[in-house]
């Protein structure tokens, strides 16, 4: 473990043109051999910008081998009950950023970060929370499980991992199952041990859940989240009691034969600017406006925060995957342009 002391002195809420504020790393925390906190020093001037509610991300710009990149991590933190604002960073066989921040990030290091964003929060006050989650996925979901441990909920986590030394948070996890009055329940689900997780394994977990007056959050690797999504659903819960947190840009499908129609043009209305431009197949909305030279926001390009949100207001838009917006918002032509393909000749898009 790495920690400073050293406190802040800035005297002005530091913000360039992307949103972004440099925030000094206070203490690092090792807590896998794969895994990182890192607590992050807000300086007192940007403290109310980064208030957060338990579940959301943060959006840091790192570089890299002197390439900028962006990269969403939720917080592991909880505002209920921590002082200071905390990350965990698993390390990705591909991840380019998730390797540095493992290898190379040290206490006093600078960061660029944007305010935290996200939907995949706690709903309600009152019900009763059952969580999924899958490796790193624990991340915002032991932000969550903090959260509603600090009233008098109770909480039940799955949680799977390869094997016993993948476990991020171990201990702290067997501190509150000890520490809590019987409110908080956790199934480990080891790989090695038990196998890959089955529709069996989620059934039976869920099996003596009262499913009245329940929430039920999901974060870890696809194929994960598919399979207790499927099962919640087919068990009859209602979709609007199932919360997903998704870490992974959805994959480019193969042309629809029933869409057959070709763009041509993308017109984009941001602020105070309009553009239009050519259309490449296969780019998003989002790609789009920014080859047009526009600062279209975004931040997750998962679909998952509704940050690039904007309204199709001519033409038509398919998403490729859709974690923000509810069924209301993509009825009046609202989508989330990183996920976003055009389907009419020409497209028109507002930003608001």
């Amino acid at each position: 473990m790495e920690t400073s002391t050293t406190p802040r002195t800035e005297s002005a809420d530091v913000i360039d043109a992307d949103g972004f504020t440099p925030v000094r790393i206070k203490q690092v925390i090792r807590e896998t051999s794969d895994a990182v906190s890192l607590v992050l020093d807000i300086p007192a001037p940007s403290v109310d910008r980064f208030r957060y509610a338990a579940g959301q991300f943060i959006t840091i710009r790192a570089t890299v081998d002197e390439v900028e990149h962006r990269r969403c991590y939720s917080m592991s933190s909880s505002p209920a009950v921590d002082p200071d604002l905390r990350i965990t960073v698993k390390r990705d066989r591909d991840g380019l950023v998730s390797n540095w921040i493992n290898d190379s990030v040290s206490v006093g290091d600078e960061l660029h970060v944007a305010p935290p964003e996200g939907r995949f929060v706690l709903t309600t006050t009152e019900h009763n929370v059952v969580t999924f989650a899958g490796g790193s996925g624990i991340t915002p979901v032991f932000s969550l499980v903090h959260s509603a441990l600090a009233t008098t909920r109770k909480v039940r986590l799955f949680y799977a991992n390869r094997n016993l030394d993948s476990v991020i948070f171990r201990e702290a996890l067997a501190t509150l199952a000890e520490g809590n009055n019987g409110r908080f329940a956790v199934h480990h689900h080891l790989d090695e041990i038990d196998g890959m997780v089955s529709t069996e394994h989620i059934a039976r977990f869920i099996a003596d859940s009262a499913r009245d007056n329940t929430d039920y959050y999901i974060c870890g690797p696809a194929p994960f989240m598919d399979t207790v999504e499927r099962v919640l659903l087919d068990t009859g819960i209602p979709k609007q009691q199932i919360h997903l947190e998704r870490f992974s840009v959805a994959a480019i499908p193969p042309t629809d034969a029933t869409e057959p129609v070709v763009t041509e043009e993308v017109t984009i209305e941001l602020g105070r600017s309009t553009a239009t431009a050519p259309y490449r197949a296969g780019n998003t909305l989002l790609q789009t406006a920014r080859l047009a030279g526009l600062k279209a926001p975004s931040s997750c390009e998962t679909g998952s925060c509704g940050t690039c949100m904007a309204q199709v207001v001519e033409g038509r838009a398919r998403m490729l995957n859709n974690d923000a917006l509810d069924d209301d918002e993509v009825a009046e032509g609202w989508v989330v342009t990183c996920q976003a393909l055009p389907t009419s000749r020409t497209v028109r898009v507002v930003y608001e």
